[in-house]
């Protein structure tokens, strides 16, 4: 198998998130960063975001793929060994709605931290523009890119959610997810048993940036649990882990709905107090064309601006529990009933 060509950057979460997926899965890659794949006349994405893969479609020509979900979809099709979606469709609805969780709502503490605390900005803003225009550059136009960058993405707190009246909201719910998964990996290495799946490597995607760059979630994930440390580093690269069941059936190393632990549970409920409310009224919010979300969580008043794509992907969500056969959908009813998630696929939109 060729390697597979793709853009990134290592400030970028979605970026870590599949770079760390393609060592686990053992899939070549060549990882480009900066302007490299412009300058090797890789074709442009309709919206340039990061991770960009370069791949061929039907017909054999490059396209540009940039959502990391799908990609990881399109991978495993390509790709059979060392899958990381489990094979009972159950199962694998509750990893999709994980992934989402961290892709769409972890994110925003990342970005929350990232551009709120002035060491963060000062860091962040000195060192990201280096990964678009070279090591190499001018110092005269970085320092200009790193103000030019830090207004533009300060700029974008309120569309992504942190604001005066959320500010409290995202660093509690922050702080509540690095003590549940504590707890969680006091027992088991991944977050559904003992194989990584889709929904681990988003987690560390969005907590490579908090626990790893930005000082102030830094300092805070440290204080409350060394061991959430830890595992952010070794998911890095799981390149060299092996389960015992691997060339055995998967679902001997991944948890059985049925019999979810505690841990895995309060996880779980935890999507209730913030993502499943937030994700409802956006979606709400969207279909009577409006700009702003307002919504009452148990902690209190969240606004923001309505966000399309995570529209688009409570739809998919639905779709794929849509997609699951009636005892299927059983075991996952009552799992999301149980941690209070349910009016995520009942709730009349």
């Amino acid at each position: 198998m060729q390697p597979i060509p793709f853009k990134g950057a290592p400030g970028s979460p979605y970026t870590r998130k599949m770079l760390a997926l393609m060592r686990y899965r053992h899939i070549p890659y060549r990882y480009l960063v900066g302007t490299h794949a412009d300058a090797l006349g890789f074709p442009k994405p309709a919206v340039e975001l990061l991770p960009t893969f370069y791949l061929p479609d039907a017909d054999g020509d490059i396209q540009a793929m940039t959502d990391s979900t799908p990609l990881i979809r399109r991978l495993e099709k390509d790709v059979s060994r060392r899958s990381v979606i489990p094979k009972d469709p159950a199962l694998a609805f509750l990893d999709a709605l994980l992934e989402d969780f961290a892709d769409e709502w972890v994110t925003k503490a990342m970005f929350h931290y990232r551009w709120s605390f002035a060491p963060d900005i000062e860091k962040a803003g000195g060192t990201l523009p280096a990964h678009f225009v070279g090591i190499t550059a001018p110092e005269a136009q970085l320092q200009a890119l790193k103000v030019q960058f830090s207004q533009r993405q300060i700029s974008r707190l309120p569309v992504v959610g942190s604001n005066p009246t959320t500010a409290k909201l995202i660093e509690s719910a922050y702080t509540r997810l690095v003590q549940l998964l504590d707890v969680h990996f006091r027992e088991f290495p991944f977050l559904l048993g003992c194989r990584p799946s889709a929904c681990d490597f988003a987690m560390y995607g969005q907590l490579s940036q908090l626990v790893l760059v930005e000082p102030t979630s830094m300092a805070l994930t440290l204080r409350l649990s060394p061991r959430v440390v830890a595992w952010v580093g070794w998911m890095e690269d799981l390149s060299g882990w092996e389960s015992t069941h691997e060339q055995d059936s998967q679902t001997d190393a991944w948890v059985s709905v049925e019999f979810l632990p505690p841990s895995l549970m309060n996880l779980l409920s935890e999507l209730s107090m913030g993502y499943v409310p937030l994700m409802i009224a956006n979606a709400k919010a969207l279909s009577q064309q409006s700009k702003q979300v307002e919504v009452q969580l148990k902690e209190g008043l969240w606004t923001q601006a309505t966000v399309p794509y995570q529209g688009k992907c409570l739809r998919w969500l639905r779709e794929q529990f849509s997609s699951l056969n009636s005892k299927e959908q059983l075991k996952c009813r009552e799992v999301l009933k149980t941690t209070g998630c349910i009016s995520l696929i009942e709730e009349v939109i």
